[in-house]
């Protein structure tokens, strides 16, 4: 599990872009969570801005667009963005925030630093995440990150199962990737059971994987 990047009392900024900036001092991610859920709500924003000043971070969200953006400014400063599908995931990605910053949100999905790369279909970004992999590790890494959102073994331990229960117009972005993942680190796919759901993919068990899965579980 990753450290905290830098824990102890924190200072932060909430702002929606009318001056009205809200400064807040909390002990833990958690009391930032729960002020941020209040601002949160409290406001019908375009945009809402976390900046963590002393870090050089920040995260926006823009619910209005389904898109997310990380920024941290240091010896190279990166901006990365991410497409949003469901409501419900603005204020997870404020925790992830808050308990480890810019990294925290790492697992969070497929970030691109070209927004208009957001535009494409899910599964034309899915394979463009994939093509930019070119290592086994990373590919590996990326896998056990899908994995770790939406998978499960089955119970012969036979099978890693991933979006067990989902259709197959949920998580089409990652389904696309993971896909052609399978294909680049030469790991067997094999048919799901008629009484799956129609968007699972199995892949079976094997040892390059287990490890990045423990650390994603």
């Amino acid at each position: 599990m990753a450290r905290p990047y830098n824990p102890g009392p924190k200072q932060f900024v909430f702002a929606v872009g009318d001056g009205n900036d809200q400064q807040v001092s909390v002990g833990d991610p958690q009391e930032a969570y729960m002020a941020f859920s209040a601002f949160f709500r409290d406001r019908d924003s375009d945009t809402y801005t976390i900046s963590d000043g002393p870090s050089g971070q920040s995260l926006v969200i823009m619910p209005k667009q389904g898109v997310i953006s990380r920024t941290k400014e240091a010896d190279r400063p990166r901006s990365e963005y991410l497409r949003v599908d469901r409501g419900n995931r603005y204020l997870p990605s404020a925790m992830l925030f808050f308990e480890n910053g810019y990294a925290g949100l790492d697992r969070f999905g497929q970030w691109f630093s070209d927004p208009a790369d957001l535009d494409a279909s899910p599964e034309t970004r899915g394979v463009a995440r994939a093509a930019a992999i070119t290592t086994e590790a990373a590919a590996i890494e990326e896998v056990a990150r899908i994995w770790g959102d939406s998978g499960c073994v089955d119970g012969s331990d036979q099978f890693y199962i991933f979006f067990d229960s989902h259709g197959v117009d949920d998580d089409r972005a990652d389904r696309a990737e993971l896909l052609k993942l399978i294909e680049f680190l030469g790991l067997e796919r094999v048919e799901a059971p008629a009484e799956a759901a129609e968007g699972e993919v199995r892949v079976r068990t094997d040892t390059r994987l287990d490890s990045a899965f423990a650390r994603w579980s």
